[in-house]
């Protein structure tokens, strides 16, 4: 049996605004944090399979590691890893579409 996700991705990430009008997912890389992923999307392994991730708004590792991959567990936190929130560059023909506050 796979382990619990905790209620909340990481209560020390301030709960975001859903963007007025918009659908889909929205995905929110945290600065040396996990990715946030909010609204409806599916989640699925490399083999095409169906991961269900039990609600609307999970954390997904990026610092590879958690225990519970692909979820964030809050290792990033203890290992020291560290990322931006946005790129360094943008990548080719990319547009910024919002802008945070």
């Amino acid at each position: 049996m796979p382990p619990s996700l905790p209620a909340r991705p990481d209560p020390d990430l301030p709960e975001d605004d859903v963007l007025a009008g918009s659908t889909g997912a929205t995905i929110t890389p945290y600065r040396d944090g996990p990715l946030i992923v909010r609204g409806d999307f599916r989640l699925v392994d490399q083999d095409g399979g169906e991961i269900d991730p039990g609600r609307d708004t999970v954390a997904l590792c990026r610092c590879g590691k958690s225990g519970i991959k692909p979820f964030c567990d809050g290792t990033h936190k203890r290992s020291g890893f560290t990322a931006p929130s946005a790129p360094a560059r943008p990548r080719p023909a990319a547009r910024i579409l919002h802008e945070g506050r």
